[in-house]
């Protein structure tokens, strides 16, 4: 391990959905639970009401997996994508169970009933949280959840989408402490075309291993390059290092694979489990404790 190139004063651990592992993803008490353990940042995803209003939710539509419908009964696989969120007002959102059967990918998950909350509501929470704990300001990391064949049908257009949610953050007064993420450069070109000062992060999954394609789809150089963690090779540092972009890798869960990407030097992480994260880090900045420890000694 090169202890030089980890700076863990500065290392930033993103809470994804909140902290999905231990609480609903997307929901106050996951936003809330992940504070819990120092993140440095909220990950979440956000969509758009009938009524404009921007709401939390990885899927534009509400998943079978982990929502209800508002007589308590079970979605099906099959009708999910008919209930998209675009076509529903917030009052008719909130109606949905999206918590209370738990998941089953997250064993540890504690079920609790709880809605898909709006951007304001969230930000209103960990607001009340960080003024009662007297914590410094917290980060936000948004993905807008769009893609080409979703126009219209489940979300408006890029431009439209962006505007919504730029407009928001403003009133919100994060806009300084957000970054907009996005697998859809679409939304990202709009985001640069209005505002070129807001930090940006291209999502990137395990098919896109053309480095120099990514980029060249995007059209301009992103703040954070945010590839599945499996893609992360030191020469991939040394890339973005290049290109001034700090490298956060999705989603780091396990212990082992967290050392690793620290070791290599990324500049953060994001991950379903922050009380994973910060163990691991503990263990870190114990390790360099004891070297210093032993460096005086000799």
């Amino acid at each position: 391990m090169n202890q030089s190139i980890i700076n863990l004063s500065s290392f930033e651990v993103q809470g994804h959905r909140g902290a999905r592992g231990l609480k609903p993803e997307n929901t106050i008490p996951s936003f809330l639970e992940a504070l819990k353990y120092d993140v440095q940042t909220l990950e979440l995803d956000v969509v758009i009401s009938a009524d404009s209003q921007i709401v939390l939710s990885h899927e534009p539509w509400f998943s079978h997996e982990i929502c209800t419908k508002p007589d308590g009964s079970l979605i099906s696989k099959k009708e999910e994508k008919l209930l998209s969120i675009y076509q529903m007002s917030y009052n008719e959102i909130k109606k949905y169970d999206c918590g209370k059967n738990g998941n089953k990918h997250f064993p540890k998950q504690q079920p609790e009933s709880v809605f898909k909350p709006t951007l304001a509501m969230v930000v209103n929470a960990v607001n009340i949280y960080l003024n009662e704990n007297d914590l410094d300001k917290i980060n936000y990391n948004i993905e807008t959840k769009t893609t080409p064949k979703g126009d219209g049908v489940y979300h408006p257009d890029p431009t439209t989408f962006v505007n919504l949610l730029y407009n928001e953050l403003k009133e919100l007064k994060i806009l300084k402490y957000t970054t907009i993420q996005s697998f859809d450069v679409r939304t990202l070109q709009v985001l640069h075309d209005i505002d070129s000062t807001v930090s940006t992060a291209l999502l990137v999954d395990k098919s896109q291993t053309n480095f120099e394609l990514n980029l060249a789809s995007l059209g301009f150089t992103p703040d954070v390059y945010s590839c599945n963690h499996e893609l992360v090779t030191a020469d991939l540092i040394q890339k973005c290092h290049s290109k001034n972009m700090k490298v956060i890798p999705w989603t780091v869960n396990e212990k082992a694979d967290m050392k690793v990407l620290i070791e290599l030097g990324v500049y953060g992480l994001i991950t379903d489990y922050p009380n994973r994260a910060k163990e691991v880090l503990n263990a870190f900045e114990q390790n360099h404790q004891t070297n210093l420890l032993v460096q005086k000694k000799e």
